[in-house]
């Protein structure tokens, strides 16, 4: 994992969603509501049309943390946030959210960093912080 000090920034990255993603992780996660793959049923539901599924939204944004930790997901010890809104996605193109981290902790077996995750300048996810532990998820080599 990269040194880290307390205040540095991560990124910003752009993490793409679109209508495929839905199709994809709906039919792995067993999640089928329609309001994430039906415009007329998100609609209904008071929305402005089809969503993205939170934890795919989640999954999606720790992504570009873990590839600057050197890219081994066991590296991520927790990750927690809370939806502050949803995350529509068009039918042509994509969602585009813009993540962002900063170190808010350097411990000797842990990092600890706070990410800012937006869509089009409003915040999608609040209080999203993800804890590092480099030695206890690196891998060893034999």
């Amino acid at each position: 994992m990269r040194s880290a000090v307390a205040g540095d920034r991560i990124g910003p990255f752009t993490v793409a969603l679109t209508r495929s993603d839905l199709v994809r992780y709906a039919a792995a996660s067993g999640d089928s509501n329609p309001i994430h793959l039906d415009e007329a049923a998100a609609r209904a539901a008071g929305l402005p049309g089809v969503i993205a599924h939170g934890m795919l939204t989640m999954g999606q944004v720790i992504g570009p943390l873990v590839d600057w930790a050197g890219g081994d997901p066991a590296v991520v010890a927790s990750y927690q946030a809370r939806f502050a809104r949803p995350v529509p996605v068009p039918q042509a193109g994509a969602a585009e959210l813009l993540v962002a981290g900063q170190i808010a902790s350097v411990e000797p077996d842990a990092v600890t960093v706070n990410l800012s995750v937006t869509l089009n300048g409003s915040r999608v996810l609040a209080k999203a912080q993800a804890v590092l532990r480099p030695k206890h998820g690196a891998r060893r080599r034999v």
